[in-house]
């Protein structure tokens, strides 16, 4: 029988990968592969490779009722896969990396990546390893309190591989943009993907070699 986490239920201080400041509120799940905090208002779904630390918060926990989890009964283990599936289709935020989090649509889940619908960036490709949080929204509640003839929910306008690698490798020849666009010399034309390098034309047309396992998001505007 597995033995129940130390800090289940209890107020917690968790520091993600790339944040500055920690997440805070009640641990509600601990999955093999993520776990779940309660903040007073949102569920946070953490994968573990991204937790750097997670201690007992002497913060007062929010006095309001803890709502129903968005996706699993509390009697089935939840995954880090699985939490993906269940989002599909539901208003959330995605959180990569920097100061800046994404809000649209989880659409597809490929072998390790995702395709997010957003208003800002329209469709962008999250590598599976890079994503810190994602936290569901309420079903009433839509982006920027757009109305669906607003934003429509589309598909994908790209042909979907199976891999990020392969995916990467379709778009040769693309004006792309690499995790969103944080860095210029992440912003150009794709020219070549050769084992782990990436190619990219940059706006002076300057080449620019780039690590495959750094790629967190791609995007084409």
């Amino acid at each position: 029988m597995k033995s129940r986490h130390p800090l289940l239920d209890q107020q917690v201080d968790l520091e993600v990968s790339g944040k500055a400041l920690p997440i805070t509120g009640k641990l509600v799940e601990v999955g093999q592969d993520i776990v779940v905090l309660h903040n007073g208002k949102q569920f946070y779904y953490v994968p573990l490779i991204h937790v750097q630390q997670l201690r007992k918060s002497f913060n007062e926990p929010s006095g309001s009722e803890m709502p129903e989890m968005p996706f699993e009964p509390f009697n089935e283990p939840i995954s880090y896969r699985k939490t993906l599936m269940n989002a599909k289709g539901m208003f959330s935020e995605i959180y990569i990396s920097g100061n800046q989090s994404i809000h649209g649509y989880l659409t597809t889940v490929m072998n390790d990546f995702f395709v997010f619908y957003s208003p800002v960036y329209h469709t962008v490709i999250v590598s599976l390893h890079h994503l810190k949080y994602l936290v569901p929204y309420n079903p009433n509640v839509t982006p920027y309190t757009l109305t669906s003839e607003q934003f429509p929910l589309k598909p994908s306008p790209i042909t979907l591989a199976r891999t990020l690698d392969q995916q990467l490798r379709k778009l040769i020849g693309e004006f792309i943009v690499l995790d969103l666009g944080e860095n210029p010399n992440k912003i150009g034309v794709l020219k070549n993907v050769d084992q782990s390098i990436i190619e990219l034309a940059t706006a002076s047309g300057a080449s620019v070699l780039l690590h495959f396992d750094h790629v967190k998001t791609v995007h084409i505007p």
